[in-house]
């Protein structure tokens, strides 16, 4: 039962390391207390990612005669929604599990608990390493909203398996998590009334496009209540009696109120699992923040003991994740890397998307590091013209003082695939005029960096 490296948390960040150390030749061990993928496989990123695809669908289907296409009749079966959501994540988890098979990682299923630095426990069975690599994930956080332990509420993962939709969801929350939701029920006819304590939806993201985002999703039917503190939660009698509905009260600048709806979202972020699984025995140094302190190499204070993935509280994304586990690896394995958190990708998946990468304007601002920034509409890329009939979007860049680019933010779609040409040139440095030689494909929506360079 010894093994080069221990691994607790099968998510992105855990078996990125046990592929990573497998294929290495290290000898590796990988605890997972539920499934292979973590909550990004199984009840996150792609299960969300499916539904969307589907609502999508459906929605380009409604608007087809904006192409000169006829579809004489529209429809969905969300029951079918769902058991192809179901069908897409048991593929990618067993594509998981061969993967970590194909580089000889012993998988473990069971709840692991840290003994100290070299032992850990799991079942009846203590397992010894040489390098201990913590991958934990987050979990949903609830606010101590007065009466939320007296209403029936979804987390995300309710969410993903209803298969009934309600006439009307309210969701507190308007990040990434409540937008996605907001967006793929909205497709499907729900009324929905999103609540943020904040002043704009999406915190985190380039807030000028965030609000023409919001103004979209406004024209479609969606409710936004900003800057709105939910002080209570209760269930009441519907109109006709028969069925109870969640009352959210709230207070705003226009005083107290209350949404009524038939069901209730909870979004309002995660928190880094760092309980359950014996941390407290290995003491490690934390951050201000309370999070797991690490450094270039994703090594902890703690030597041989690594901390990966949301654990370290940094982004919270699986892509960050996956990188931060290859560094941890490398570490072990004696090879040079470093992490470095310069251009991390943020991708919103409603439709349009929204994605941004490097610094927003407000963070140069807080920082005061002096920037320009250039706009351009995504109508002066032809082929976003071509497939986004009578849509707008926009293309923005953040350049320093010597044109640097420190940022991009792009609304329209497809940003979530052309956002990672602008997270090289913010990694690499690049000027405008560097990055202005690179020959781009024509046409693709790509371009649009190249008309704003």
């Amino acid at each position: 039962m010894k093994y080069q490296v221990a691994i607790i948390g099968g998510g992105p960040a855990g078996y990125t390391a046990a592929e990573t150390a497998g294929k290495a030749g290290l000898s590796v061990v990988l605890f997972e207390k539920r499934n292979l993928g973590g909550v990004c496989l199984n009840e996150g990123c792609i299960p969300t990612k499916t539904l969307l695809y589907s609502a999508k669908t459906y929605d380009n289907a409604c608007h087809a005669s904006k192409y000169a296409v006829s579809v004489s009749e529209v429809s969905f079966d969300l029951s079918k929604i769902i058991a192809r959501k179901q069908k897409v994540v048991r593929k990618l988890v067993l594509g998981v599990k061969g993967k970590l098979t194909a580089g000889n990682v012993t998988i473990v299923t069971g709840e692991a608990s840290v003994i100290d630095k070299n032992h850990v426990l799991c079942g009846d069975e203590t397992y010894e390493c040489d390098n201990l690599l913590l991958c934990t994930g987050s979990e949903t956080f609830i606010p101590p909203i007065p009466g939320v332990d007296t209403v029936p509420y979804w987390t995300h993962r309710d969410a993903l398996d209803n298969k009934e939709l309600p006439k009307s969801l309210a969701i507190i929350g308007g990040g990434v998590i409540g937008m996605e939701f907001a967006s793929f029920f909205n497709s499907l006819g729900v009324e929905v009334t999103v609540i943020e304590m904040l002043d704009e939806i999406l915190g985190g993201m380039d807030k000028e496009l965030s609000a023409m985002l919001r103004a979209e999703y406004a024209k479609r039917g969606i409710k936004f209540m900003l800057d709105t503190k939910v002080v209570a939660l209760s269930e009441v009698a519907s109109g006709n009696g028969d069925t109870q509905q969640i009352q959210v009260n709230y207070e705003n600048a226009e005083g107290a109120g209350c949404v009524i709806a038939e069901r209730l979202l909870m979004s309002v972020g995660r928190r880094p699992v760092t309980k359950g699984f014996g941390l407290e025995n290995l003491n490690l140094d934390k951050t201000t923040r309370g999070n797991i302190q690490v450094d270039g190499q994703m090594q902890t204070s703690v030597p041989g003991v690594y901390a990966c993935g949301d654990l370290t509280g940094f982004s919270l994304l699986a892509h960050t994740a996956v990188r931060e586990a290859e560094v941890a690896v490398h570490a072990v394995l004696g090879k040079k890397d470093c992490m470095s958190y310069r251009a991390i990708p943020g991708v919103v998946y409603t439709n349009p998307e929204i994605a941004g990468v490097g610094d927003t304007e407000e963070a140069l601002q807080r920082k005061g590091i002096p920037y320009r920034a250039v706009k351009l509409p995504m109508a002066y890329s032809g082929r976003f013209v071509a497939e986004n009939e009578g849509i707008n979007g926009m293309c923005k860049l953040l350049l320093a003082e010597d044109n640097t680019v420190l940022g991009a933010h792009v609304l329209g779609n497809p940003a979530s695939e052309i956002i990672t040409l602008a997270g090289m040139a913010v990694e690499l440095k690049l000027t405008a005029s560097e990055w202005k030689k690179m020959v781009f494909p024509h046409p693709t929506v790509g371009e649009i960096f190249k008309e704003a360079l």
